[in-house]
């Protein structure tokens, strides 16, 4: 499982809280997609793609030290989480300054809306109050998200729709003008998001399944323990066959380049993702392949983005 504790402060905070295998290529895959569309749609616009981008990563990462904070207070002995439960023993990490942190992440992806809201309009500002709300909600709050089961869909939404369709607009909408705000909220960005949504969920779904034991003491009721990671890898492979059916629908009925079955390359990877998720239980053996799945997204989004472009 975990490695003998304990860790530095500088390992606490790469590996287990900026957690840059995870956090990074999940928000930039949406981006790379709005990029290939945008391109498409002759609206590109690389300073507000850069600025959703901090702003979505911010978001996120924002969120995972609210899930950290959260399952701290509530279990101060995580056995999930070793590493930060000692951390916060030794000294080297604190609640205080997780809390901090949270704010002060939130603030400045709220600084960077503000910016974008100059930049293409007043969609901006629900976009990320909504997603805002959203990444808190998860694992904080009267009602978290996270532990009541309704993960899966959150992360479909705010992963894939949200994401992808507001790095769209704000490019869209810096382009084309405020007034055409209609214009940028485009549903092709919508279909195109849909695959990425699902991969992106399925990260999420390798987690649960690998979580399963860990979150059923804390009374986290994810999907995984609620019916069984049986259930769970169904849903992960028919969310992955969605992903990899959904480029033939983007080239027969919305009109783009044969190149958006580019994404089949990735394939091979996949099916070797999902016989690991299916075949293995043991925590460590799960551990790598939710980095893996999310460095294949992001090539699943590079060659979406190479045909959308095209």
């Amino acid at each position: 499982m975990a490695r003998a504790i304990p860790w530095t402060r500088r390992e606490v905070w790469t590996r287990k809280l900026l957690y840059p295998g995870h956090t990074l290529p999940t928000a930039v895959a949406p981006i790379i997609v709005a990029f290939g569309l945008a391109w498409h749609d002759r609206v590109f616009a690389p300073f507000p793609i850069f600025l959703a981008f901090i702003a979505g990563w911010l978001i996120q990462f924002a969120g995972v030290l609210t899930d950290n904070y959260s399952n701290l207070v509530r279990q101060p002995d995580d056995r999930e989480h070793p590493e930060l439960v000692e951390a916060i023993k030794t000294g080297i990490l604190s609640l205080d300054e997780l809390r901090a942190t949270i704010l002060a992440s939130y603030g400045l992806a709220a600084l960077v809306g503000l910016v974008l809201f100059v930049m293409a309009g007043w969609p901006v500002i629900m976009i990320g109050l909504c997603s805002i709300s959203a990444s808190w909600a998860y694992s904080a709050g009267p009602w978290p998200f996270g532990r009541h089961g309704f993960a899966d869909p959150l992360f479909f939404l705010f992963f894939g729709i949200v994401s992808v369709l507001g790095a769209y607009f704000v490019q869209a909408a810096d382009v084309l003008g405020h007034e055409h705000w209609r214009e940028a909220l485009s549903l092709t960005a919508v279909a195109v998001s849909l695959p990425i949504g699902a991969l992106i969920t399925n990260i999420l779904i390798i987690d649960d399944i690998r979580d399963t034991e860990f979150d059923a003491i804390k009374g986290k009721n994810t999907i995984a323990v609620r019916f069984g990671k049986f259930y769970s890898r169904s849903e992960f492979t028919a969310l992955l066959a969605f992903a990899y059916l959904s480029p033939f629908w983007i080239w027969r009925d919305l009109g783009f380049s044969v190149w958006v079955l580019l994404t089949l390359a990735t394939l091979p990877l996949a099916i070797m993702i999902t016989r690991i998720v299916w075949i293995h239980d043991r925590f460590d053996d799960l551990v790598p392949m939710t980095p893996r799945l999310a460095m294949l997204t992001v090539g699943y989004s590079v060659c979406l983005a190479v045909g959308l472009a095209s």
